[in-house]
């Protein structure tokens, strides 16, 4: 496939390949959370589905699954700190699933809240994600890589019966935002490289 800038004659072809591949990853991740966040608002079930084919990841964060996971129910934050709402995804898994950490970062917290076990990480860019029900193999203060193993899905989140994670993401102690967004890829911008031959 010739891919050539007329602007730009000397831009080497395979760069401008890899950046038509680069925006095709791309608009599928932002296709499959744009249709994710529309169905939660039509209804808990409506519009969730089957994730994308698996890619290399581009961003920062991983899925805290190991691989794309199907959306069970999606983010709905509530209209006030105090209300309703869900403050976070829940990807479906199979009991036993190992979680893994979506970006390198500190363990906040390890251990049980309101009776669930849950793992709360807090990464350099200011976000603290949030799993649940897994059973730590961390602890407080350690140190962990995108991808490394915080513990294991355990049964019981929901109530339908359906095993699932549920990933939270906040960026202060009421803020939170959907974490699916933090899958997005980095924006990467090829400028033209010039070849003196």
């Amino acid at each position: 496939m010739e891919l050539q800038d007329p602007a730009f004659p000397e831009l080497r072809t395979e760069a401008a390949e890899a950046t038509v591949s680069l925006f095709t990853d791309a608009s599928l991740i932002t296709r499959f959370v744009e249709e994710t966040e529309a169905g939660t608002e039509a209804g808990p079930q409506e519009g969730l589905g089957q994730p994308p084919e698996p890619r290399r990841p581009h961003g920062r964060y991983q899925w805290p699954t190991g691989a794309p996971a199907t959306v069970v129910e999606g983010f709905d934050p509530p209209a006030v700190a105090w209300g309703r709402g869900h403050r976070g995804v829940d990807l479906a898994a199979a009991e036993g699933t190992q979680i893994r950490s979506a970006a390198a970062g500190t363990v906040a917290f390890a251990g049980m809240v309101a009776g669930r076990p849950v793992v709360s990480i807090d990464h350099t860019d200011g976000i603290r994600t949030t799993y649940e029900p897994v059973e730590p193999t961390v602890g407080a203060g350690d140190t962990v890589d995108v991808g490394q193993v915080i513990g294991t899905l355990l049964p019981g989140h929901r109530s339908d019966g359906v095993c699932a994670l549920h990933w939270g993401a906040r960026t202060g102690p009421k803020t939170y935002i959907n974490p699916l967004r933090l899958l997005q890829p980095a924006v990467i911008r090829l400028k033209p490289v010039r070849w003196d031959r």
